[in-house]
């Protein structure tokens, strides 16, 4: 992937963020389902990492979590942390493991939303935030967990149709080269 093929991709994913994060802060979080919100924010990011490779799937949520933490005035870096993981370990599963199965989007959203959930709380407990840790929260973060992956497969299929032209090729799936002997070989005689 060279420099001028690669930008393209990189405003696609710039201005897919951008749109998703304040789509996000501005009308998805005000609509409660089940009595929490939808976060699309953890989504998007496992996504880009599975379909961009690890580098690009952490820079993406190195980026996606700034932008969330600086609109929302939150503690700064916090979300960008573990935004970065979670890109980087769905890109590595892309590169390691190439899944194919059309359960992979849930999967990998409902793993991504979690480890979203599980690791800002664990977080803020850490840094001595003054919340409640109760039997609540955790139906919160199960009830998150479902509701994000009923809503991964709609946002999958916006994150894949929205950088369907300019998406890096996967490195196991280039063509291989010809074997070439310059006749010497007795399989090229039949």
């Amino acid at each position: 992937m060279t420099a001028d093929s690669s930008l393209p991709l990189l405003v696609r994913i710039a201005a897919l963020a951008v749109v998703a994060v304040f789509l996000q802060i501005g009308v998805i979080s005000e609509v409660p389902v089940f009595g929490v919100s939808v976060d699309i924010s953890p989504l998007l990011v496992c996504f880009l990492g599975l379909l961009c490779g690890s580098v690009l799937g952490a820079i993406g949520g190195f980026a996606i979590g700034l932008l969330v933490d600086l609109l929302l005035l939150q503690t700064l870096g916090l979300t960008s942390l573990i935004f970065t993981v979670l890109g980087y370990w769905s890109g590595r599963l892309r590169e390691l493991r190439d899944p194919q199965a059309a359960l992979t989007p849930l999967l990998v959203g409902a793993a991504g939303s979690a480890a979203a959930m599980l690791g800002y709380s664990l977080i803020e407990f850490l840094l001595g935030v003054d919340a409640p840790v109760s039997l609540e929260l955790l139906r919160e973060i199960v009830v998150g967990v479902v509701v994000n992956t009923l809503v991964a497969l709609p946002v999958w299929a916006i994150v894949r149709r929205s950088l369907a032209g300019s998406l890096p090729d996967d490195p196991r799936r280039r063509r291989r080269r010809a074997y070439t002997t310059g006749g010497l070989s007795p399989l090229s005689r039949a």
